[in-house]
């Protein structure tokens, strides 16, 4: 372990082995780091909320996963709700100027590139990139796999394995980083056609999502993942402009 001069630690933090703290970072009470995390300067993990009810004398905090690295003037607010954390999964790496709001949970493996803002209650799957000064709203869902592009605004849920960019907007599956993790041939055929099935028939997405599951069509387990989202939370879902396809939608 490693803190460094002028590194502000309060009472009630957990260091894991290895971490690094780097001069004038601070770090508040009842922040959990795992094993490897690094703090740059200037970071603030653990401040309170912004959120004009809060009271700041609710017990809560943030739990951040082993190996992430935390960039400077990255911020990272704790729960409101006494007892909850706000977490940032393994292997994360979180760029200069960041946000992570409130009740936020950051799935393992993300990347948040320089002046992302998650705002509350925003849950964000593995494997997934947020390119710069992307803004997220409040409760909204950013599934697994996917990439988002920089200053993308985004206020509706984006499913797992989809590029987005601009305002709520699908522009196609992320094959690219689909191939980079292994998934197989026939795995990405059926999420091909599961993002036609959903994006491409009309009615009601959820219950278009949720009569593709029933069909019994879709075997592999990254298809019925990616049809799945569609019949959970409670916001609208971002929406593919045909156009902009160019067929099946590759990209990195």
């Amino acid at each position: 372990m490693s803190i460094h001069p002028t590194a502000i630690i309060e009472d009630g933090v957990q260091l894991g082995a290895g971490c690094v703290v780097y001069p004038h970072a601070i770090i508040k009470r009842h922040t959990v780091l795992g094993d490897g995390a690094v703090v740059h300067s200037f970071a603030v993990i653990g401040g309170d909320p912004q959120y004009l009810k809060f009271d700041p004398a609710t017990v809560s905090g943030v739990r951040i996963g082993a190996g992430t690295v935390i960039r400077e003037y990255v911020t990272i607010n704790r729960s409101i709700n006494p007892g909850q954390a706000t977490s940032v999964g393994a292997r994360c790496f979180l760029m200069a100027n960041s946000h992570v709001g409130h009740d936020s949970a950051v799935s393992d493996d993300v990347v948040l590139a320089n002046n992302v803002m998650l705002a509350g209650h925003v849950h964000v799957g593995g494997h997934t990139f947020l390119g710069g000064g992307a803004g997220f709203h409040q409760f909204c869902r950013i599934g697994e796999g996917v990439m988002v592009s920089g200053l993308a605004r985004i206020a509706q849920d984006i499913p797992h394995f989809v590029m987005a960019a601009e305002r709520n907007e699908v522009i196609g599956l992320n094959l690219i980083g689909l191939k980079r993790r292994g998934v197989g041939r026939d795995a990405i055929g059926e999420i091909k056609d599961a993002f036609r099935a959903v994006y491409f028939t009309a009615g009601n997405i959820r219950e278009v999502a949720r009569s593709a599951l029933a069909g019994g069509a879709f075997k592999t387990a990254e298809a019925r993942q990616f049809l799945t989202f569609f019949t959970e939370g409670k916001r609208g879902f971002a929406r593919a402009r045909r156009e902009s396809l160019g067929g099946d939608g590759d990209g990195d």
